[in-house]
């Protein structure tokens, strides 16, 4: 099958004919219809994120596609099935604290490189072998719809977020990071999820505004200065009443001031979710008052990625017209320009922009 391979960090991706994945028990091959390209992919290959990855692999993380071929322990899929492939691979002998991988991308800790060793390839090839309980069906779409569908790749992360901090329909969030493109996920998924309101602090008010055109009233824009404790109170202030839960979805490069002044909103036993990047790059650690922690009861959650039915429900959401995957513009490559989309992605990552590959 043509495949696009990773060889050296540094290096452009090549495209081989790389020998078909064979099926085993627990498995299942999918043929790739369509699959995104991380905005910071270019990051990963050149080694700058210094993600771990045992070279070579053909990478890529999730995609959608159908069912080729499925194993005997398979009760629900059929061939020909349209399905999501959730790269959040999991070793399955703990259940309690499984070890992790994400497919095509990076692995976690030496029990995350075992499970690369075997699910190592991605979906930047014409089939993917994927675990049995990583195939998500979504019922009957169309080729071209592959496309939009690769969106939930994105979604998934922040909606692992509030799925840890249980968030309830009619509270009030906080997205740090909301001019972002996970962190703008972030803002429609909790408003599918029946958030009451979404605070949205940044500096570009551009975005700001095109949130508020998308999603309407729900969303409080608030224009960031810089100054932390003036930032703190402005989005207090927007907020039509306490914010039950801050989202943090901030990259490495934002100073730590920024995270904590949104951080520090939260109400009285509230929930904080940190999903960011502070600290990756080194620097300075978030420094959070343990006294204010502990006397407000505030609840922090770290959280990778999201649990084994998420994308199952997040689908669900999608179905029932809560979340819109139509709020994404798409830009689609075929597998022979794959590097060109790698910087495609890296040259439009902003809020509701999906490149995505179509082998």
């Amino acid at each position: 099958m043509k495949a696009a391979v990773l060889k050296s960090f540094g290096s452009p991706l090549v495209l081989e004919n790389a020998p078909e994945p064979v099926l085993g028990t627990g498995e299942v091959i999918v043929d790739v219809v369509a699959t995104r390209v991380l905005s910071y992919m270019n990051e990963v290959f050149s080694g700058e994120r210094n993600y771990a990855l045992d070279l070579p692999i053909i990478p890529g993380p999730g995609g959608i596609g159908r069912v080729r071929a499925i194993g005997p322990d398979a009760t629900k899929l059929n061939v020909g099935d349209w399905v999501f492939c959730d790269p959040t691979v999991r070793s399955r002998d703990d259940a309690v604290a499984p070890d992790i991988a994400l497919q095509g991308l990076t692995a976690a800790g030496a029990g995350g490189m075992r499970l690369q060793q075997h699910f190592r390839h991605g979906s930047f090839a014409k089939q993917m072998r994927v675990p049995t309980e990583n195939v998500k069906r979504l019922g009957a779409i169309t080729s071209e719809d592959a496309t939009q569908w690769c969106a939930l790749g994105t979604l998934l992360v922040p909606y692992g977020g509030f799925l840890a901090a249980n968030l309830q329909p009619g509270e009030t969030v906080l997205v740090s990071g909301a001019t972002g493109n996970f962190g703008s996920a972030a803002v429609s998924v909790a408003l599918a999820m029946g958030a009451a309101c979404v605070v949205a602090p940044g500096r570009n008010e551009t975005i700001l505004a095109d949130l508020v055109r998308r999603f309407g009233e729900r969303v409080k824009p608030v224009k960031l200065t810089g100054n932390e404790n003036d930032d703190r109170e402005a989005m207090k202030r927007a907020a039509p009443g306490p914010i039950d839960c801050v989202f943090d979805i901030m990259p490495p490069s934002v100073s730590t001031n920024v995270v904590r002044a949104a951080i520090m909103t939260v109400r009285a036993y509230g929930r904080v979710v940190l999903m960011g990047g502070v600290g990756m790059a080194g620097g300075a650690g978030l420094d959070l008052p343990y006294p204010w922690i502990m006397r407000n009861c505030i609840t922090i959650h770290g959280v990778w990625m999201y649990p084994p039915d998420a994308a199952a429900r997040l689908i669900a959401l999608v179905r029932a017209g809560l979340l819109r995957l139509g709020e994404y513009e798409t830009t689609a490559f075929d597998l022979d320009h794959v590097n060109e989309a790698v910087a495609h992605a890296a040259a439009n990552g902003g809020p509701f922009k999906l490149t995505v590959i179509r082998p």
